[in-house]
């Protein structure tokens, strides 16, 4: 019996998503996994297509479902809470620039299940020398405690609770914003719930890699900011 609906959205990055769809799909834990594939270029649709043949997952081209433009980020978590109510299961979102281990959905659900009224809970990300990355760098201390944090959870590799998704509606969610980790933290958190970080959780996270032009918020911040206000880019 399945334990948790899993799904990648997927944007480009034919090198990390190969990865990502490897990792999910060898998972220790009963799971129906769904990848998103939102307007990518045909290299990349091309190796979706090879991995289905290969793998047992749900491929679904937003090409095939919507004329809006990428990114469709509300389209693709108001399918996923539908599957997931549909099922009576938690979701699971891993992102296609994220390489989980064998166990790790497992963990998550295992801890998901120990914690008191747990909203969201995220897999922390680690970089190929095993430090804590991006979006988790405000977390300095290294140790194998899962907290308790008033700080926003990332989508990379985050389960969300079943109670929780039929609480809030994704409908709801802003179609002005682009990315909405930001807003589904905050709305767990208004609505009772408890959002928890698992330090002992690891997953490499390979950030950015189907958006490079994100990496200029490190190396040219002004040039970031440009493309983020005047191109209304990366809304969150």
């Amino acid at each position: 019996m399945s334990e948790a609906i899993v799904i990648t959205p997927v944007k480009d990055s034919p090198e990390t998503t190969d990865k990502t769809i490897e990792a999910v799909c060898q998972s220790d834990c009963d799971i129906e996994y769904s990848v998103f594939n939102d307007f990518s270029q045909p290299k990349t649709k091309q190796l979706l297509l090879e991995k289905q043949k290969r793998w047992n997952f749900h491929l679904v081209h937003l090409e095939d479902v919507t004329d809006n433009p990428s990114p469709n980020y509300k389209l693709v978590l108001e399918t996923a809470q539908k599957m997931a109510i549909e099922k009576k299961l938690p979701l699971i979102i891993v992102e296609s620039d994220v390489i989980i281990k064998k166990d790790t959905l497992s963990q998550l659900l295992k801890l998901a299940k120990s914690k008191e009224n747990a909203g969201l809970v995220g897999a922390i990300t680690v970089d190929k020398q095993n430090n804590y990355n991006f979006p988790y760098t405000f977390e300095k201390i290294k140790n194998n405690h899962t907290v308790e944090t008033s700080h926003s959870l990332s989508f990379c590799c985050t389960y969300l609770s079943l109670p929780f998704l039929q609480n809030f509606n994704f409908s709801e969610l802003s179609s002005k914003k682009d990315w909405y980790d930001v807003t589904i933290s905050r709305q767990a958190k208004k609505a009772g719930f408890k959002n928890y970080l698992a330090k002992g959780i690891e997953v490499l996270h390979l950030p950015h890699s189907s958006r490079p032009w994100k990496n200029l918020k490190y190396s040219n911040p002004l040039l970031y900011y440009y493309k983020k206000l005047i191109h209304k880019r990366d809304r969150i």
